[in-house]
């Protein structure tokens, strides 16, 4: 009985829930109406809790030292947290009381003998919706591609529940035909990019993770313990029709676009809170999804020995340097940090060093235990400046059980960085999260700052004629 109750954690899992390391993903919906009457306990006793077995487990150490997921009775009083806050305020007070909110709840740590997840019911208009429910979910119950799986699964179509929910299409590039020579050339020529990005960026990737940290600058404090710190949360809305103008006139795609934007806003900011900053080297670790198939599953498929898009954390660090401004940043083409983007991240992702990384994680495992893996993953975050990570969420409206849902969007937590952005797609926007230490980064000048990326890289895009010479084929 005793093994029919237990499943091993997988590694990645035991890295995420360690001494070294502990994250946790805030995912946040926003509704259009008041949820007084939403029967929230028994929908997740109904919806939630069968998902997945992880939702009623805790991680507990056998007698050989290896972590496993052990089923226990849910107490749902203990995972379902509804505040009180004084009552008959305006919808810009209570985003005050909101923000504190989700900045104390980022910081509590899960108590080890509770399954690791908790729901909060936050019953006070904002300024952007009726009423919010904040998902907490530790990161060692899956990456944010399962997670949303699972948080789909309780939702339907707003306008239409007995239809499914759909996703904006990925479309893969093919090869396009050529002569048996050139084919030939290029495939040798293609193996000899690999090896030498291969090496090049694993070389760097430990370096990088072990000796080498940022500079300090306006993005990254360098302080120790940052991630036990308080944060502030800000948010902010794209046209997906815009970026799909700046994808298509560049012929990039949506996430070299909003990478770009990112990354010419945070130069902007760099550069507005300290001129000396805008040479410093700074680098992005963006989370890259490594399963192979990329369309959400049903969890019941997910959760298969052989699912196409498994459960679990299926991803890998990228390390980016984020490009520099000119000395003028009115001069600076703004095109130029969507390129790059799509430039390096493009090479990087031909590279095979995320699985070289996989293995030598594996190896630490093996020989020094699971957690010099976490403090490897744990310098590799803290020796960078900022974190990016992007989900794709449906086309359609969602609701909970009649309940329309207005927005989407989710934040890491316990992240050893002074800055981590998250991006997601719902009903044709984007969402863009900003995390930030706290009493260090100026969200709002920050957010303002990426906004006029936006509108800086949307401008040139439009006024540019045709296809500029980096991507020409």
């Amino acid at each position: 009985m005793e093994s029919i109750t237990k499943e091993p954690v997988s590694p990645t899992g035991q890295y995420l829930n360690s001494s070294a390391l502990s994250l946790s993903i805030l995912g946040v919906l926003e509704f259009e109406v008041p949820i007084d009457n939403l029967p929230v306990m028994s929908l997740i006793k109904d919806l939630f809790l069968p998902i997945n077995p992880r939702f009623s487990s805790i991680m507990v150490v056998d007698e050989n030292g290896e972590k496993q997921w052990k089923r226990v009775e849910v107490e749902l009083h203990n995972h379902v947290k509804m505040p009180i806050f004084p009552s008959g305020l305006s919808p810009e007070f209570y985003d005050k009381y909101f923000d504190d909110y989700i900045s104390k709840i980022g910081m509590e740590q899960f108590r080890r003998t509770r399954p690791l997840w908790e729901i909060h019911v936050i019953k006070y208009p904002t300024t952007t919706a009726a009423a919010v429910m904040i998902f907490k979910l530790h990161h060692s119950l899956g990456d944010g591609f399962s997670l949303m799986g699972a948080l789909l699964s309780c939702l339907q179509r707003a306008d239409n529940p007995s239809l499914p929910l759909t996703f904006p299409s990925v479309h893969l590039h093919s090869n396009r035909n050529g002569s048996n020579n050139n084919n030939i050339l290029k495939s040798v020529s293609k193996v000899l990019s690999v090896i030498s990005m291969t090496v090049s960026d694993f070389s760097w990737s430990i370096i990088k993770s072990t000796l080498v940290e940022d500079d300090k600058t306006p993005i990254r404090s360098g302080d120790g313990g940052i991630e036990f710190r308080p944060t502030t949360t800000a948010t902010m809305i794209f046209s997906l029709d815009k970026i799909r103008q700046i994808k298509t006139k560049l012929r990039a795609t949506i996430n070299d676009v909003i990478t770009g934007i990112i990354f010419l806003g945070t130069r902007l900011y760099m550069q507005e809170m300290s001129q000396d900053s805008s040479k410093a080297q700074s680098t992005a670790v963006i989370l890259l999804n490594t399963r192979v198939f990329r369309s959400y599953e049903s969890v019941k498929d997910m959760v298969k020995p052989n699912a196409k898009a498994p459960w679990g954390n299926r991803f890998a660090f990228l390390h980016v340097s984020i490009p520099h401004l000119t000395d003028d940043a009115t001069s600076s083409n703004p095109l130029e940090f969507v390129l790059k983007a799509q430039q390096i991240i493009s090479a990087k992702k031909n590279s095979l060093a995320v699985y070289l990384t996989a293995q030598l994680l594996e190896i630490l495992k093996k020989f020094k235990g699971p957690e010099a893996a976490a403090g490897f993953i744990h310098g590799t975050l803290k020796n960078t400046s900022m974190g990016i990570s992007n989900l794709m969420g449906p086309v359609e409206q969602m609701a909970l059980a009649n309940h329309p849902v207005r927005g989407l969007y989710f934040t890491v937590v316990g992240v050893p960085q002074s800055l981590c952005i998250t991006i997601v797609s719902y009903t044709g926007k984007l969402r863009v999260a900003v995390g930030a230490e706290k009493g260090f980064i100026d969200t709002p000048k920050f957010k303002c700052c990426v906004e006029n990326a936006f509108q800086m890289i949307l401008k040139a895009a439009c006024e540019s004629t045709g296809t500029p010479q980096h991507v020409r084929e």
